[in-house]
């Protein structure tokens, strides 16, 4: 009997299935000071545990991407590992808090099949749920990604194409128990911009840019324990180029989003994501945003707006050509909801 994972294919998934991963996550703060060191993040309520008490919580919860990281390269073995592409994301909902101590694990549903027309690939939809140490979820998020077959002249499932909202209701959104933005401190949080100084339509442009480097987004990599062949082996892919984690790219969007949004503190759904084109090491990671929809919450001082977050090397507010295709030079297409002081 084989000893070894050589990772799953596309034949190998079947809808309904449900898939336990393996090896659990303790996280702690050594999480977060690499998370702010890799990107660096600093939006203050994933800085300061004064800040954060200030706002209704019992301290400082690690990033909402963290624990995002951690559920999602618990499920790349079992749903990734020969993917030739994580090609986007829907109906993501943050919750609740991931705090320093918890135990993070995750499992997936097969929502869907259908193979590509060359016969040598297919896409799996996937069902994420992250939970922690007692068992309650902290996220979900449905994920597609491009797997390889393990041969072209094996039939393929019947086609399973899975219905998905276009984003997650206001209504839905769950804000931590606890929060209130009431008294929020626009000089510790860098910004003086509130949930009312956003209007829908509004355009930003985050400014900064960040060069990707080979040997950063390896490490990142391998702190999620992301083991997809063609972020480490340069032999995965025909052209012989390491692909840059996806999820690399949402997570120094964001970060360059500080500039312009930095009151925009918790990520509390994912509505929509597409990895619209590779990224590569050398690459200089710019960002934008538009605001697409704000809403209220029940939770005192605290507001939501709706994003869209583009990563780009290229100009700012450059999305699409003529044909409603996504312009070479953009990297990610992101639309979430975020908690920002009223």
């Amino acid at each position: 009997m084989p000893k070894t994972n050589a990772g799953r294919f596309f034949e190998d998934y079947q809808v309904g299935e449900v898939i336990d991963h393996a090896v659990p996550r303790t996280v702690s703060g050594g999480e977060r000071a690499l998370y702010h060191a890799l990107y660096p993040a600093r939006h203050a309520l994933y800085s300061s545990d004064e800040f954060a008490r200030a706002s209704g919580l019992k301290g400082s919860p690690l990033d909402d991407l963290i624990a995002f990281h951690v559920v999602f390269g618990k499920s790349v073995p079992d749903i990734s590992l020969n993917a030739v592409a994580n090609l986007g994301y829907a109906e993501g909902r943050f919750l609740l808090p991931v705090n320093e101590g918890d135990t993070l694990r995750s499992s997936s549903e097969v929502i869907g099949v259908k193979e590509n027309s060359s016969g040598k690939t297919g896409v799996v939809w996937v069902r994420t749920t992250g939970t922690n140490q007692h068992g309650q979820p902290v996220l979900s998020f449905v994920r597609w990604v491009m797997v390889r077959k393990r041969s072209a002249n094996n039939p393929a499932p019947d086609p399973v194409v899975p219905k998905l909202s276009a984003s997650v209701a206001a209504s839905d959104l769950v804000v931590p128990q606890g929060l209130d933005f009431s008294s929020y401190d626009t000089t510790l949080s860098g910004e003086p911009h509130r949930w009312g100084d956003y209007e829908v339509g509004e355009k930003i442009d985050h400014v900064d840019g960040v060069t990707v480097e080979e040997a950063e987004h390896m490490m990142a990599t391998r702190l999620w324990q992301n083991t997809a062949k063609v972020h480490f082996d340069a032999t995965a892919r025909p052209d012989g180029r390491r692909l840059i984690y996806g999820g690399h790219v949402i997570s120094m969007a964001r970060t360059l989003s500080f500039n312009g949004l930095a009151n925009a503190q918790m990520i509390v759904a994912i509505n929509a994501g597409t990895h619209a084109n590779p990224c590569f090491s050398g690459d200089t990671v710019r960002a934008w945003s538009e605001v697409l929809e704000r809403a209220e919450t029940k939770a005192p001082g605290v507001g939501a707006l709706r994003l869209r977050l583009v990563a780009t090397k290229g100009e700012a507010f450059a999305l699409k050509g003529d044909d409603g295709k996504y312009l070479p030079d953009v990297f990610l297409d992101l639309d979430y909801w975020a908690l920002v002081p009223i």
